[in-house]
């Protein structure tokens, strides 16, 4: 038990699709102390985060990751649940309105736009600095929050949540200088393979999204359970000295160019060649 005497914070778990669920039965079946948590709306849609914490015997806390004074509550109660400060964090929250609207990457509504970052990106920065200014975590701490290839490569149908997941990425690298240097705390994110979750599939053409990467990695997709069990070695001692870093959890998509699979199943017609007409 990898975890054993160590607790812990889960964000996102809304129902058995959600990676956030997975890493909370990893947690809990290695040892690990947990509170859960999600946004308020998310205890109203069917129960699903109160079952899952009936099942590994914890306790759910309603909380709306964009505001601070609920981010403040929610870590002065988890620290008295738990009876002392944190050890890890698991931050999996991630919304557009845009593209639940499918609005066009070329036609965003601004407002929208705001949100999206609120809830993707902002709520991460928010809950480091409410973590950081009640010194609620232990030394040698670990705070992940999940990302995707997006950030840094465009996929036509990611739409704003590519820029959410890049400014996502850079607060943990800039905030993670700043945790590691004063407390020896570690901040990094995984970047993990399209995976089947509530947010993911709700992604225009998923389905072709889901196959050209496991066509495309050499070791396929790599599977949520895969995902969370990175998380959980991400939250051990066994990555005391690993912070600041992007960690692609991707079956070796993100260092690839072209795959034979795809060179065989792609039908073309070559460009005929242009004739040329002597003067």
């Amino acid at each position: 038990m990898i975890l054993k005497g160590k607790k812990g914070i889960i964000f996102g778990a809304l129902n058995d699709q959600s990676l956030a669920w997975l890493v909370a039965e990893q947690c809990v079946a290695e040892g690990a102390q947990i509170v859960l948590t999600n946004a308020p709306v998310a205890f109203r849609m069917g129960g699903g985060i109160q079952r899952l914490a009936e099942n590994l015997n914890c306790k759910a806390i309603p909380a709306d990751a964009t505001k601070v004074e609920d981010l403040e509550k929610l870590i002065d109660e988890a620290t008295e649940t738990l009876g002392g400060k944190i050890d890890f964090v698991l931050h999996s929250i991630g919304m557009s309105l845009n593209i639940r609207k499918n609005r066009k990457y070329t036609d965003l509504q601004y407002g929208w736009m705001q949100k999206t970052m609120d809830i993707s990106a902002m709520s991460f920065h928010k809950l480091m600095q409410v973590l950081y200014k009640k010194e609620a975590m232990n030394d040698w701490g670990s705070i992940l929050a999940l990302t995707y290839i997006g950030a840094q490569r465009t996929f036509p149908h990611y739409s704003e949540m590519a820029e959410a997941k890049a400014l996502l990425e850079s607060f943990a690298r800039s905030f993670g200088y700043y945790f590691g240097n004063e407390h020896k705390v570690r901040v990094n994110t995984i970047s993990q393979s399209p995976t089947r979750t509530t947010a993911g599939s709700g992604i225009d053409s998923f389905d072709k999204f889901f196959a050209y990467a496991e066509e495309m990695s050499p070791l396929g997709n790599a599977p949520a359970l895969d995902c969370a069990k990175y998380c959980i070695s991400l939250f051990s001692d066994y990555t005391r000295y690993v912070t600041m870093q992007n960690l692609f959890h991707d079956g070796g998509f993100s260092n690839m160019g072209m795959s034979a699979n795809m060179m065989d199943n792609f039908n073309f017609e070559p460009a005929k060649e242009e004739e040329t007409v002597e003067e």
